[in-house]
């Protein structure tokens, strides 16, 4: 009898980890990540608030491939979404984006990025504050940190507001997918994720800061 308690508690052990592991955010290590992309595409990460924008403000990007929802800019191994709205673990919700350079170069890719923000404001996006909002470009090498430094210093130069740009380069640390609720959420959640993207003003201060935006 005791032998078969003990094997019944270790299967409930291994059925607990696997559960744990489907449900626990996975690493992408930088700069592996480069090459984690296959076909000759690569990879971009930024944070712009919500991540559930991010990833609908880029998924109908011509030369986009894919977009994951995560975590990243923090020191905590692993985090869940619990972890990161708590403000502790330092991370930002921000998104991966796979695509294709034959169609859309990285330049192009952040030239797009600036227009989908509020880059006047520290630690929030419209109506979500705290350092898990952030806005950032997280660049994978030394060729995207010199790009997208070029592109936020042509954006100073442009931009048709009288406020800074507070949005800041940094160089990519891990990278942690989101729980898979988070994914593609725009498309799963429609209605939820429309009034949330309403409610919290994004478009209306877009509009008031860029004009209206092409199509």
């Amino acid at each position: 009898m005791t032998l078969w308690l003990a094997l019944a508690f270790v299967l409930l052990l291994i059925g607990w980890w696997e559960l744990a592991a489907q449900r626990a955010p996975h690493p992408l290590p930088i700069p592996q990540a480069e090459a984690a992309a296959a076909d000759g595409h690569e990879i971009a990460i930024l944070a712009g608030g919500c991540f559930w924008c991010v990833e609908a403000d880029f998924d109908k990007l011509p030369g986009v491939i894919s977009t994951t929802s995560g975590y990243t800019g923090g020191k905590t191994a692993n985090p869940t979404y619990e972890e990161v709205s708590s403000h502790v673990t330092g991370h930002a919700e921000a998104v991966k984006i796979v695509f294709d350079p034959a169609r859309l170069s990285y330049r192009q890719l952040v030239d797009h990025f600036w227009r989908t923000i509020d880059p006047t404001m520290r630690d929030r996006q419209f109506c979500d504050h705290g350092t898990p909002y952030r806005t950032a470009i997280f660049a994978i090498n030394a060729t995207q940190m010199a790009q997208a430094l070029a592109s936020r210093t042509a954006v100073e130069q442009s931009k048709p507001f009288k406020e800074p740009i507070l949005t800041p380069v940094e160089t990519a640390g891990d990278f942690y997918a989101a729980e898979a609720y988070h994914q593609d959420y725009h498309l799963k959640n429609p209605v939820r994720y429309s009034y949330y993207r309403s409610s919290c003003g994004r478009d209306a201060r877009l509009l008031q800061l860029w004009g209206a935006q092409p199509r």
